[in-house]
């Protein structure tokens, strides 16, 4: 939602007005989501050690199901992502029978399909093959040139001031309750409905409640994502998802059990959150016309370099040339479900979250 006024304010010449509010609304609501994440993990968490093998079971398929008919417009693509993403899943050897599944005598799947490839494949690859579409279709984004002052007008800040306070309480208190990503189809509708009571006329032409609101919610929700990860283990989208899947591959599992043998890793995180927020604002601001440099790289060398990054991290993890073959064949795969409107997240949570649900599956 961002990119719409924030575009309209920038042919009107205030793109740097509309990049300082982005900056100074992402920190305020951030901070304010770090603090909430800070004073409600705890109760979570002791909450969370009553939980057994069932409940859990039953809080990864709620999970599972939330994302998959919250993600897009329709519920059906949502749990087809999901399905797909338990197959892909279960590739590899059972670790409890230890009955190899899937793997079409291939030795390399015995361990399973590494969620690494799958992630580099379903975001990065994809992202490549649809710039290249653009570049080959003549409609790749234009990219417009800074110009204006960057800090706000009197007005301007008047009016952020309404907007960004709107935006992050209600993002803050929806996090607390749901503990999901419904705003993935849910913002549109928030925005144009909050949004027209303080600019009504100017949504979508250059309001800067347009960029205000959006950002401010975007920045709180990350650390309300971060509250079911950290206390439950259960990531809600496609960003925890796939924080879940580096602490497993670090042999770190995330619950309420991390909280009493780890603190050091949790209140580390908490604390690279405040920090990061303060390194938010402080780059941004001064740095923000270097920052849009990147823009102007051109497409014929930040394209190839994607891919060459992508294939060296994944040929360095294994050494597997199988590993490039299936990082190409899920660049397709995110390639095709970007065109016919079928949510990533679901997969990815779904690939991360199989092997807990099914291991809790069996016990009594």
């Amino acid at each position: 939602m961002t990119s719409i006024d924030g575009y309209e304010m920038a042919r009107k010449g205030r793109a740097g007005a509309a990049l300082a509010v982005s900056a100074i609304g992402s920190f305020i609501a951030g901070t304010i989501g770090v603090i909430g994440l800070t004073l409600f993990a705890v109760p979570l968490a002791s909450m969370a050690l009553k939980f057994g093998p069932a409940e859990y079971f039953t809080l990864m398929l709620f999970a599972m199901t939330a994302v998959a008919s919250l993600s897009g417009k329709s519920p059906a693509k949502g749990l087809l992502a999901t399905i797909l993403g338990l197959m892909i899943a279960t590739i590899g050897i059972d670790l409890q029978s230890g009955q190899a599944r899937y793997t079409m005598d291939i030795p390399e799947f015995q361990d399973g399909v590494g969620f690494i490839v799958v992630v580099v494949g379903l975001f990065a690859v994809a992202e490549v093959f649809r710039g290249m579409e653009n570049i080959y279709k003549g409609t790749a984004p234009q990219v417009i040139r800074i110009s204006g002052k960057l800090w706000l007008t009197k007005e301007e800040w008047q009016r952020f001031d309404r907007a960004d306070l709107a935006r992050r309480h209600h993002r803050l208190h929806h996090r607390r309750a749901a503990g999901s990503r419904r705003h993935d189809c849910l913002h549109p509708v928030l925005h144009d409905r909050e949004a027209a009571v303080q600019a009504p006329g100017r949504i979508r032409k250059g309001a800067i409640e347009g960029v205000a609101g959006p950002e401010a919610a975007n920045n709180s929700d990350t650390a309300g994502a971060m509250v079911p990860l950290l206390t439950l283990g259960v990531p809600g989208g496609g960003a925890t998802a796939v924080m879940l899947g580096a602490f497993i591959m670090y042999g770190i599992q995330p619950g309420p059990l991390l909280f009493q043998n780890r603190p050091d890793i949790v209140w580390g995180l908490v604390d690279s959150m405040y920090i990061g927020n303060i390194m938010l604002l402080i780059l941004n601001l001064p740095l923000i016309g270097l920052f849009v440099r990147l823009l102007y790289i051109p497409s014929g060398i930040l394209y190839p370099l994607i891919v060459a990054i992508s294939v060296i991290g994944t040929y360095a993890i294994n050494g597997s040339m199988l590993d490039l073959y299936l990082i190409l064949l899920f660049g397709v795969v995110g390639y095709i479900f970007d065109k016919i409107d079928i949510p990533v997240a679901p997969l990815v949570l779904s690939l991360v979250l199989e092997a807990s649900w099914s291991s809790r599956s069996g016990r009594q």
